[in-house]
């Protein structure tokens, strides 16, 4: 039996085959787009506009989504968090993180929602202290793997609630995966799709210099926010916490991305995970200043969020403190982000390795 194509992964493509084959008129295509897409249809019964003898047709042709929630746990601070099981094998994790909770918000575009998406099944760049790469890296996943995550936290978010900001930052090295990536961050950003705008749009990445060159030159690649993960400012240190920086270095990394920056013009974030007695230390933060003063930079800290069975710690408040002033000094334009989903396991891989494979339940839905 040959399997039902994945409808997600070229949307415009495989709707206008079924149309073409089954007979249908062209708008049928558009009418299918705009209730996954603009409607939120959870399956082809939600519908209604297609007739019913319609709608058992397609589902006989397309398949919708490929995944089956595994788990899904909430927080207090609206933070939700899906571990999905894939058909194509293995299990990976995506995040919606809500602003504005509990606060009257008279214009529903003013409720920030963001997306936090993966884009590999577990992940090779072995970042010590990640409890994604544990297990090293399965396979990549499709485009219509990493658009159905996007669709399925879309379920959660309330009638009021839109998407307004996607991060590339759930599981995997983003770049490593650019084929089935760009198409996936183009249907988001498709004005009739879901719109976002690709400027809320970040792609983060260890760093792997050729592959943010090319990211710089493709077609769409310049229109989104590129976020790299230092955590460290000197190669001595980052290849203790980023092992895979022992075949790149900072140096490269660095003059790539201001390569990134001379196409795109658009303002670098670098993201640093702050470990206890580890990368917080006063020289770490002068080291930074000299690294990023000069450039159109944010510095993006992030606290540790602690991972079972790993050995490192959040830094102290006044070594976290000490760290900002120092930096603040120095001219470097910072932010700490404000650690959420904290009780579910939010921190990539965590729910994952707290599942076991045979697990499959709703929790807190």
């Amino acid at each position: 039996m040959v399997p039902q194509p994945h409808l997600l992964d070229d949307i415009d493509t495989t709707l206008a085959a079924a149309c073409e084959r089954l007979g249908l008129p062209k708008y049928r295509a558009g009418q299918v787009r705009k209730w996954l897409l603009e409607k939120r249809a959870a399956g082809w019964d939600g519908m209604t506009d297609l007739p019913k003898a319609l709608r058992t047709q397609l589902e006989g042709e397309l398949r919708l989504w490929t995944a089956e929630v595994a788990k899904h746990t909430a927080a207090d601070d609206g933070t939700e968090k899906l571990l999905l099981q894939l058909t194509g094998g293995g299990r990976i994790e995506c995040v919606l993180l809500r602003e504005n909770i509990g606060k009257r918000v008279q214009d529903a575009a003013s409720l920030r929602r963001t997306m936090c998406i993966s884009t590999q099944v577990g992940c090779a760049m072995g970042c010590v202290f990640c409890a994604s790469g544990l297990d090293g890296v399965d396979r990549n996943l499709t485009t219509g793997e990493i658009v159905e995550q996007v669709l399925l936290l879309q379920h959660r978010l309330g009638p009021e609630e839109r998407l307004s900001h996607l991060v590339v930052m759930g599981m995997g090295e983003p770049l490593a995966n650019l084929d089935n990536l760009l198409p996936a961050l183009a249907e988001v950003s498709r004005p009739d799709g879901l719109g976002v705008s690709p400027r809320r749009i970040t792609i983060s990445t260890v760093g792997l210099p050729p592959a943010i060159r090319r990211l710089a030159r493709s077609e769409d690649g310049s229109r989104y926010r590129l976020a790299i993960s230092l955590h460290a400012p000197n190669d001595e240190l980052r290849n203790r916490i980023v092992p895979v920086n022992q075949k790149i270095g900072v140096d490269a990394i660095m003059a790539a991305a201001d390569d990134y920056y001379d196409v795109s013009g658009r303002r670098l974030t670098f993201e640093y995970v702050l470990l206890a007695d580890l990368n917080d230390q006063p020289e770490h933060a002068h080291q930074l200043v000299k690294l990023l003063k000069s450039r159109n930079a944010l510095l993006n800290v992030i606290p540790y969020n602690p991972v079972e069975g790993l050995p490192y710690r959040t830094p102290t408040m006044e070594a976290q403190q000490c760290f900002r002033a120092i930096l603040e000094a120095g001219g470097v334009e910072i932010r700490f982000r404000h650690r959420k989903g904290d009780k579910i396991n939010a921190a990539c891989g965590q729910l994952r390795r707290s599942t076991p494979p045979n697990v499959v339940s709703l929790e807190n839905s």
